[in-house]
C-alpha cells in the first residue's frame, strides 16, 4: 500500500505564492507519476500538474506558466510551486501517485488552498 501525506496548503492573497509538498511512503512502484489534482466546490477534479519517475512533466491549462512541479525520487516527495495565484485557484488539492504498469491510483486526503481577492 501507498500512503500520501500533503503539506503546504492555506490562505494566500491573490498574486501570492504557495508551495505544496507531498511525501509518499509504503511500497512505492518504481514506474510512477506523482502530482496534484484539485477540486473546487461544484466542479470536477482536474489535473494541476504531474511528473513521472523519469522526469516528464504535464501541466493543466489553468496553471501553465504559473506553476512548477518537481520531485525527489530518493525521498519519494513531490513539490508544487504555484505563483501569481488567483481566486479561481481556490480548491482542495489532492496529491496523487499513479502506478503506471498496471495503472492504479493512490490519493492523499487533500489540503485546502484558499486565495483571497
Amino acid at each position: 500500500q501507498v500512503r500520501l501525506v500533503e503539506s503546504g496548503g492555506g490562505l494566500v492573497q491573490a498574486g501570492g505564492s504557495l508551495r505544496l509538498s507531498c511525501a509518499a511512503s509504503g511500497i512505492i512502484p518504481s514506474l510512477n507519476s506523482m502530482g496534484w489534482y484539485r477540486q473546487a466546490p461544484g466542479k470536477q477534479r482536474e489535473l494541476v500538474a504531474s511528473i513521472t519517475s523519469f522526469g516528464s512533466t504535464n501541466y493543466g491549462d489553468s496553471v501553465k506558466g504559473r506553476s512548477t512541479i518537481s520531485r525527489d525520487n530518493a525521498k519519494n516527495t513531490v513539490h508544487l510551486q504555484m505563483n501569481s495565484l488567483k481566486p479561481e485557484d481556490t480548491a482542495v488539492y489532492y496529491c496523487n501517485l499513479k502506478r503506471l504498469v498496471p495503472e492504479s491510483d493512490y490519493w492523499g486526503p487533500g489540503t485546502q488552498v484558499t486565495v483571497s481577492s
